[in-house]
């Protein structure tokens, strides 16, 4: 490993768990260590029978000094039911185990770390950083354990959940929009930079654009997943947002085996795959998965290290991780539906049982609860199909109190129509004569009747009444009902079995729509 790799990450981070136990024995006898009696054994346990039966818990051979020491060394996970019907392996390398929940905890001690050793970082520093959210949850968590304050920007397209969990650690953070140009002063980035120029004593982290970011998984993803795959991994799928964990894994396994294919998979509407591909910068276009993908060429992506692109559709993505949850019971959020829909083309395509693909599990699903695990905002976004909403179904979803069916003869007079709307609480009534609609009469053409024309009350409805309401089928889909509805048509009548059996608003259908997104 070149010695500049070795100078950027203390030899720390790369520690495994404490519950790696065949590793850590294999070292201490490697250093001479006398190896230490194994639980149950009388030596260890003071004279307890051998027969009797324990439970299996992993080593612990020393407490943590703080939860920084807890990075890395995430557990690699097959992947069972999703995979069925594929011979190739897969395992997702379950970066939501880290402390702050995903794989960004890696980058952010070794960007503080290294601004420190630089001179660039002194106590009481200001650390400011353009975030999605996670990579700031890095840094907040080093910041809180070696005393910095952070500022953070982050796109108004994240999740509430992130921002609240930023402020939750200390940080401050400054919400920008996401439709402006890479270039433009309200790009979070530019904000970020512009804020951290302000400020003394104060660093930009820049991670898009720092060495570091895919140095550190040079020097700890990739050595993981090849050490627990034995070697053994044919193909590493990641997607790229500042390109770090592609680029640094992608390049350690690639030095360990030049045949080991990296793909990376990338949202519809990012510009990467179209630059790999032509080396043309284009222009992208928005889409909902968070933190991958981009508008923008960050020189943390090495392009060179990446095989092949396999762009993947937000409602792929989303659908795809929700699988992985409820059949996997594996947690994670949007990006891990991008991996996960590649390494299963990857997979189904070689279909090679000596092959093994490996992916990455990029963040816990716990900050997107309020999005990729909401039904009411996929359906908002297309992602997920609207329910069949019928207009019977909004008839009997009324929550107004009044029955189903309230209506005026063509004689009644027009005092006993307002009457009869304000005892309901309604706004319009139909004007029905033996069943058939006739007309219809609304609250503020009849008040403003009786305004001008004192006698209008006494008028017989049918004197001053407008056109009918249109007559539906209870059975018509509420999409096709909205279509008729319309300021001058506020209301439509519902006929069931043949006969006129309610009334349905412009409200009513608003308020059933509302309910079910």
């Amino acid at each position: 490993m070149p010695a500049a790799r070795g100078a950027l990450l203390p030899e720390r981070a790369i520690r495994p768990p404490h519950g790696q136990r065949r590793l850590h024995h294999r070292r201490r006898r490697a250093r001479g260590a006398t190896p230490r009696p194994r639980r149950g054994t009388r030596a260890a346990c003071g004279g307890t029978p051998r027969r009797r039966k324990r439970i299996a818990v992993p080593a612990h051979t020393r407490p943590y000094a703080n939860v920084l020491e807890t990075i890395g060394w995430t557990p690699l996970i097959r992947l069972n039911k999703v995979t069925q019907g594929i011979r190739t392996p897969v395992y997702g390398k379950a970066e939501f185990f880290n402390p702050g929940g995903s794989v960004k905890d890696r980058i952010g001690i070794a960007m503080i770390e290294a601004a420190e050793r630089a001179g660039q970082l002194r106590p009481g520093g200001l650390i400011v950083e353009a975030t999605s959210g996670n990579t700031g949850v890095g840094l907040a968590l080093a910041a809180a354990v070696k005393g910095y304050r952070c500022i953070f920007t982050m796109p108004d397209k994240m999740s509430q959940e992130k921002a609240r969990l930023l402020r939750a650690l200390g940080a401050e953070v400054i919400i920008t929009p996401t439709a402006v140009p890479p270039d433009h002063p309200e790009n979070y980035i530019m904000k970020g930079r512009a804020i951290a120029a302000a400020h003394p004593n104060a660093i930009f982290a820049d991670q898009h654009y720092n060495p570091v970011n895919p140095e550190v998984h040079y020097r700890t993803t990739g050595p993981e997943i090849w050490e627990q795959t034995e070697g053994q991994v044919t193909h590493f799928v990641c997607a790229p947002g500042t390109g770090g964990t592609v680029s640094g894994a992608g390049r350690f396994l690639k030095e360990r085996n030049a045949a080991i294919q990296v793909i990376a998979g990338d949202p519809a509407g990012s510009i990467y795959t179209e630059y790999a591909r032509t080396r043309r910068k284009t222009e992208g276009h928005p889409y909902k998965v968070e933190g991958i993908g981009g508008d923008k060429l960050p020189t943390s992506l090495h392009w060179d290290v990446i095989d092949e692109w396999i762009t993947v559709s937000d409602k792929d993505a989303m659908l795809s991780v929700r699988r992985l949850a409820q059949e996997e019971g594996l947690f994670c959020g949007g990006s891990t539906g991008v991996n996960l829909v590649a390494a299963l083309e990857v997979a189904r395509r070689g279909n090679d049982p000596k092959a093994l693909v490996v992916t990455v599990l990029c963040d816990t699903g716990e900050r997107y609860l309020s999005k990729v695990y909401n039904d009411e905002w996929l359906r908002e976004n297309q992602i997920l199909e609207s329910a069949h909403v019928t207009v019977a179904r909004v008839l009997e979803a009324r929550n107004s109190g009044a029955p189903p069916l309230i209506s005026v003869a063509p004689t009644a007079t027009v005092r006993q129509a307002l009457n009869l709307m304000s005892t309901y609480n309604v706004s319009q009534l139909p004007v029905l004569d033996g069943g058939d609609g006739v007309g219809a009469v609304s609250e503020p053409t009849l008040m403003a009747k009786a305004l001008e024309q004192p006698g209008a009350l006494d008028q017989a409805v049918q004197e001053v009444m407008d056109a009918p309401f249109p007559v539906v089928d209870a059975d018509l889909p509420v999409e096709r009902l909205t279509a008729l509805l319309s300021r001058e048509t506020p209301a439509a009548l519902v006929r069931r079995d043949g006969k006129i059996a309610g009334i349905v608003t412009r409200y009513d259908v608003l308020h059933q729509l509302a309910g079910i997104r």
